[in-house]
């Protein structure tokens, strides 16, 4: 049997598990909405007109690296059409990873939603060249290198998700200490994507599982450099570098994640039936010290520099 027939088998195979992790999801999930925390109506109350209506001002305190940090989150949000797309190409229709697709696009549409109006309402952000990003990623697609192999799918998205949760967390963190909604509508995303990742990390498990050395070997290839969404708009690298060197997410973030991953889906206990499972096996466990090295060779070379964005009024930052 060749590798795309037995990938096919085994997905088909696991659909009962995808189902129960959805009722699982969906029993566990609250739902929220945009107008939760920023209401847009005529009949809004006199405390909450007097709430919007003072939101600039709460918000002018933002430091422009915080900024710089929701911009990227917010990009990264807006890329949902790319993945449902992704979803759709390489797990199929009609079938249960399907319906996934469309509860989980449902759930993570409401983040850029949130996310676009607290920034506008806020004016923290300059919004036309903003929206000229958000524009561009759109258009040029994104198309990894993963060859059509659902299973690097799988692995791509239980650490995205991951690293998205930790991203936005930790930027509520800090604009929390100078805006408090920004800080509960953030915590409200990064718990929805926590559950996403609870879904994707268990069911690449379940690959592991049954076809371990594909699986291994998928998450090879995806583990030790994580691209994220978004990482072609222009000025992408130094948009993530300002949000590393204020401390929100990082190369020891990632480290961290990719830990926690190897932990959950049992790495270190699996007994692949092969000696190319068991190299990958090996492989994947020494990732955590790689990655750490690289993180503090990155940290040592690290000298003060100065940035600006449009998207932040090209206000210079100076960070170390």
């Amino acid at each position: 049997m060749n590798s795309i027939n037995a990938k096919s088998e085994a997905l088909a195979a696991i659909e009962p598990l995808v189902g129960e992790l959805m009722e699982r999801h969906i029993s566990e999930r609250r739902l929220w909405w945009p107008s939760d925390f920023l209401p847009a109506s005529e009949q809004m109350t006199d405390e909450q007109a007097r709430d919007m209506a003072a939101l600039p001002d709460r918000a002018r305190g933002i430091p422009d690296e915080v900024r710089v940090a929701l911009a990227l989150n917010l990009l990264t949000e807006e890329g949902l059409p790319h993945f449902h797309r992704l979803v759709a190409v390489y797990l199929g229709e009609d079938n249960a990873w399907s319906r996934w697709n469309y509860l989980w696009t449902a759930e993570e549409d409401r983040h850029g939603c949130v996310l676009h109006d607290y920034v506008r309402d806020a004016r923290i952000l300059d919004m036309r060249p903003f929206e000229k990003l958000q524009y561009q990623y759109i258009e040029a697609g994104f198309d990894p290198e993963w060859n059509g192999d659902p299973y690097q799918l799988l692995a791509y998205t239980s650490l995205q998700e991951r690293a998205t949760q930790a991203a936005h967390a930790n930027t509520a963190r800090i604009a929390g200490q100078y805006e408090p909604v920004i800080q509960r509508l953030l915590a409200h995303v990064a718990s929805d994507e926590a559950r996403h990742f609870r879904f994707y990390r268990d069911v690449f498990r379940g690959l592991l599982e049954i076809d371990s050395t594909r699986a291994l070997e998928a998450a090879l290839k995806v583990l030790p450099r994580l691209s994220m969404p978004g990482h072609t708009i222009d000025g992408y690298a130094e948009m993530a570098d300002v949000v590393r060197r204020a401390g929100i997410y990082g190369p020891g973030d990632y480290r961290r994640l990719v830990e926690e991953c190897l932990e959950a889906w049992g790495i270190a206990e699996l007994e692949p039936d092969d000696g190319a499972g068991r190299e990958a096996q090996d492989k994947l466990m020494a990732l955590p010290a790689r990655l750490d090295k690289l993180a503090e060779l990155l940290e040592k070379r690290t000298k003060s520099k100065t940035f600006s964005f449009q998207v932040v009024y090209h206000r210079a930052m100076e960070l170390g």
